[in-house]
């Protein structure tokens, strides 16, 4: 089997194992409410406005790379009246281990900050769904209907702004120095490797490595700290499952621990 059916079979498995033979059953309304936040003008034809997600005690959400043990939350919209473009802000998320999988996500009350791009000086409106997972012992996949005008207010919400300020600082910001990428070919396609000079971000530090095609899989990287430097390896698999060329720029590299999370800038050779 190829190492992507290897992780789909493991991932089942775990989530066949949380049904113990007294399951209690969950509907979503039990677990979750998810709202939208109409927001606020801003400067430069842009509106702020944020999906609220509130998660039952014990329940958590993921974040866009989600880990091996997660689910991606991941916004469409349908309709887009006024609107040109739109951009997802994601507030620091945690690490979490249950099952031997890691995930990458939230818990308790959650606002996802949503900018749009406008093309219109008058009323806005969208309408989208939102694809998402919730798991305490069990898991389940969420398919949430959103739609709403964005109002011409300049108020700021706080509730928004709060959350657009816990954001996963920048490699400047952190203090983060030289990160290094060292790619080879492996059978189904690439191996990364990742060499960062960045200050330690607490326990359970975790080294995410994504791809700015979501078609293409990106493993759980394996991680390792010697004083400043952190080393880690991902595998990067596409849809074909073969060698490819790949842009070191196409990458995007975050470091998560306990206290701060850490965007790092894109890596060199």
């Amino acid at each position: 089997m190829t190492r992507m059916i290897r992780f789909l079979c493991a991932a089942a498995l775990g989530v066949l194992a949380a049904f113990p033979a007294s399951a209690q059953y969950f509907s979503a309304d039990d677990v979750v409410d998810v709202s939208l936040m109409p927001g606020y003008r801003m400067e430069g034809d842009r509106h702020m406005a944020a999906i609220r997600i509130r998660l039952a005690p014990g329940w958590k959400t993921y974040w866009r790379a989600p880990g091996d043990g997660g689910v991606p939350t991941v916004l469409r919209l349908t309709q887009a009246d006024g609107v040109a473009g739109m951009a997802m802000h994601w507030p620091r998320p945690r690490v979490f281990y249950s099952n031997g999988l890691r995930s990458i996500g939230y818990e308790g009350d959650v606002i996802l900050p949503v900018e749009f791009a406008l093309n219109t000086d008058g009323v806005a409106q969208v309408s989208g769904r939102l694809e998402m997972g919730v798991c305490q012992d069990v898991c389940m996949p969420i398919s949430v209907d959103l739609a709403g005008v964005l109002p011409q207010v300049t108020t700021r919400d706080g509730a928004i702004a709060a959350a657009l300020s816990d954001r996963p600082f920048t490699a400047r910001e952190a203090g983060a120095g030289t990160v290094t990428c060292a790619i080879e070919p492996i059978a189904d396609g690439l191996r990364v490797t990742v060499r960062a000079q960045v200050p330690d971000t607490g326990n359970d530090e975790a080294l995410v490595v994504e791809h700015r095609d979501p078609m293409i899989w990106v493993s759980e990287a394996s991680v390792e700290r010697q004083g400043a430097w952190l080393t880690g390896a991902a595998d990067v698999v596409p849809a074909d499952h073969g060698p490819f060329a790949m842009n070191r720029g196409d990458l995007r590299i975050t470091v998560i621990g306990s206290r701060m999370a850490i965007e790092l800038d894109r890596c060199t050779g």
